[in-house]
Parts: C-alpha cells; sequence; structure tokens
C-alpha cells in the first residue's frame, strides 16, 4: 500500500484568467490525485492535492508551471497528513 499525502498549495503569478483552475482539475484527474483548486482574493490560487506520495509532489511540481497562458512566480506547498478528499473539483 501507497503513503497517501496532502498538500496545500497556494500559487502566486498570473494564474488567475488563465485556465489555470480548469487545467490543474484536469491533471490532477488524469493524475489520479483527490482535492480541488480555487481562485483567491488576492490573486493568487489555492489547492488542495491528496494521494500517493509521489503522484502529490508531482502535482506540487506542476503547479510551478501550470496552464500554457500562466506565468507562475511562486509555488508555496505545506505537506500534512490527507483528510480524505475524494474526486478533484474547482470551488468558488
Amino acid at each position: 500500500m501507497t503513503d497517501r499525502v496532502r498538500a496545500h498549495v497556494f500559487v502566486s503569478g498570473r494564474v488567475q484568467g488563465v485556465y489555470y483552475r480548469a487545467t490543474t482539475r484536469d491533471t490532477a484527474r488524469e493524475t489520479g490525485v483527490d482535492g480541488w483548486v480555487r481562485n483567491l482574493d488576492d490573486g493568487r490560487v489555492e489547492a488542495v492535492f491528496e494521494g500517493p506520495e509521489g503522484d502529490v509532489r508531482d502535482m506540487v511540481e506542476w503547479c510551478e508551471t501550470g496552464s500554457r497562458a500562466a506565468e507562475v512566480d511562486d509555488v508555496d506547498a505545506e505537506y500534512g497528513e490527507p483528510e480524505g478528499e475524494d474526486g478533484f473539483e474547482v470551488r468558488w
């Protein structure tokens, strides 16, 4: 059995209005990672990824580039215990 982890991620840069959330959702679903993604009022994107450690770390690394139109300045991730996310969704 693979150990599951949780990453709580904040992405800053030009990451809103560039399909960042939709692309994150699609990539997470393809990877088999659970969680969610949403825009924050301060212009950042917040995401939670849960799943096997390697897959979660791959998603955090993916956030450093994101969608093709995004310009990512920084990715801040905190790792912890999973909280039971099921599926992956865009939150509003």
